[in-house]
């Protein structure tokens, strides 16, 4: 009677073209209960014999019919529903979803789970740097992610692959061996301080000055911006409250809570401030948003208003500033006025003082440096 082979037992033979075959058991069929048999191919019994210790090494404990089950695609979709989206922010899961759905699945879906490599995955990440953007405005200007974006699939799939490794479907994870770019820091612009007077003049004759005006004195970004309401100031306490962000999700914008609890905050501003907006509110009484679309009286869309920027900087003869520049230029003219940098780090709703001190080294540098000069003198004076 013929001894029934083990999961993972393997055997060696001579076919008659001549090739050598490596044939071991990765299982069971459940509906059958027979043995799944997979094989190796080579063109001597020595090579076939490394390959079969391989793969028999890496078929140990994988659940192979349930591996056999998924594509890329329907595993990514998989994850994110069951282990991804109840566990993330909803800005999280728009962004994980959006990535899987423009960046994924159209690339690598349909490869089948158990066969994708990290030559797949390396692949991929090569394609996105190259033409993976996917709205039209910006691809025609830039049409490969930068590589914070193509970062951002990489540690998405990783999480992804590692959950499928948890759980038996694959050996290991593909991302592992995969080289991923660099991040590529955006050189840092401001408004000069000569500047801001001519951009607010700009601004104000396209009837949009209390918006940038707020803009350029606390630094909030345009999903935040846009997404204000007339009830989110608190005229007597001077304060603005950031409690929402617009999130451009497939084609549509989303209202939805900023990403971390830092980012929602009260900020306070100035009294001129203040009047602006009552002015801005006057002029639209009964609209619920604080800037209003002038076409639809609805919300700014964030990429309306990054339009607006632009013709501002070019009606006032400046050069080209990204919006997020702008809120750069708070930041620095505040350090450079002597406002601290954890004041300032609470009023961009970052998470710890310390990244506002990596991002702005270029004007803490010279703070510190005024800081020895003061001391240097009063030491002096001292001794």
């Amino acid at each position: 009677m013929s001894r029934k082979r083990a999961n993972g037992e393997g055997s060696i033979r001579k076919r008659k073209d001549g090739r050598w075959e490596g044939r071991y058991t990765v299982g069971h069929d459940p509906a059958t209960g027979k043995q799944i048999f997979k094989n190796v191919l080579g063109r001597s019994q020595a090579e076939v014999k490394e390959k079969l210790t391989k793969a028999i090494s890496e078929s140990d404990g994988i659940d192979v019919v349930r591996a056999e089950e998924y594509t890329v695609a329907e595993w990514v979709n998989t994850w994110f529903e069951l282990y991804s989206k109840p566990h993330v922010r909803e800005s999280t899961a728009l962004y994980y979803q959006n990535m899987i759905r423009y960046h994924v699945i159209p690339y690598i879906g349909e490869i089948k789970l158990r066969k994708l490599t990290s030559m797949n995955v390396q692949k991929l990440y090569r394609d996105l740097a190259d033409h993976g953007r996917v709205r039209k405005e910006q691809k025609e200007k830039t049409p490969g992610l930068s590589s914070t974006g193509v970062r951002g699939v990489h540690m998405m799939l990783h999480n992804c692959l590692d959950q499928a490794v948890k759980e038996r479907l694959i050996p290991f994870n593909p991302t592992e061996a995969c080289k991923i770019p660099k991040l590529q820091k955006k050189e840092m612009k401001v408004l000069q301080p000569e500047d801001v007077g001519k951009y607010l003049k700009a601004a104000e004759a396209r009837g949009a000055l209390a918006m940038f005006y707020l803009e350029l004195s606390t630094g909030i970004r345009k999903g935040e911006l846009v997404a204000l309401l007339w009830s989110d100031l608190d005229a007597e306490r001077k304060t603005v409250s950031v409690s929402k962000q617009a999130y451009y999700n497939g084609g549509e914008v989303k209202i939805i809570r900023p990403k971390t609890s830092n980012s929602v905050r009260k900020i306070s501003i100035a009294q001129d401030v203040v009047g602006l907006l009552q002015a801005e509110h006057d002029r639209h009484p009964d609209n619920p948003w604080m800037f209003p679309s002038g076409k639809t009286g609805g919300m700014y869309f964030p990429d309306s208003v990054v339009n607006l920027h632009k013709k501002i900087l070019r009606d006032a003869g400046l050069e080209d500033l990204r919006f997020h520049d702008l809120r750069h230029t708070f930041a620095t003219l505040a350090l450079q006025n002597g406002v601290d940098v954890k004041t300032v780090s609470s009023m961009l709703g970052h998470y710890n003082a310390g990244f506002t001190l990596n991002t702005y080294t270029h004007v803490t540098a010279r703070m510190q440096q005024d800081a020895a000069e003061k001391m240097g003198g009063f030491l002096s004076q001292a001794m």
